[in-house]
């Protein structure tokens, strides 16, 4: 049983893989569609203050798709160190050894990913007055997270100046 247990770590490998090719995909992905945006904007053949708006909102959505592919690759990085192998080349700010470590990472990205998407709804704006709620609750959501990296990071200081 034991020797099961230990070896049964190697069954992340299909996390690994999986979350490494929806990184992959959305990358694909969102680099087709950059190009795709880019054409149709020269082959529309003018420019507008209505055709920039629109060419912003385009971009910012693109730019989600590669931070959620970055959130992918992060997870797929992150479950291989700690579940495989330790030892990969990364720069020392993308290495991960702890469950705290990947998390602190995602928080980090997750935060990233919700201003991008609310500024998307500024660029959509109009005026309606909803895009107020919908921005306390995005603030919301970002303080509760640095509330909970901060309070881990307290917990280890303390538990380093004992």
């Amino acid at each position: 049983m034991k020797f099961i247990l230990s070896n049964g770590r190697y069954m992340v490998i299909i996390g690994v893989i999986g979350a490494f090719l929806a990184a992959i995909s959305l990358f694909v992905y969102g680099g087709i569609l950059t190009v795709q945006q880019i054409i149709e904007t020269i082959q529309a053949g003018y420019v507008s203050s209505k055709g920039s708006k629109i060419l912003m909102l385009s971009f910012v959505e693109v730019a989600d798709i590669f931070l959620l592919g970055t959130v992918m690759y992060l997870v797929s990085l992150g479950l291989y160190e700690l579940f495989i192998d330790d030892n990969i080349e990364v720069p020392q700010w993308l290495e991960i050894h702890t469950l705290d470590d990947l998390k602190q990472k995602l928080v980090g990205v997750i935060v990233v990913v919700m201003g991008v998407i609310f500024l998307g709804h500024v660029i959509k704006w109009h005026g309606e007055p909803e895009i107020v709620y919908y921005g306390a609750a995005i603030a919301f959501v970002v303080a509760a997270l640095t509330y909970f990296t901060s309070q881990k990071k307290k917990k280890e200081e303390d538990k380093t100046d004992k």
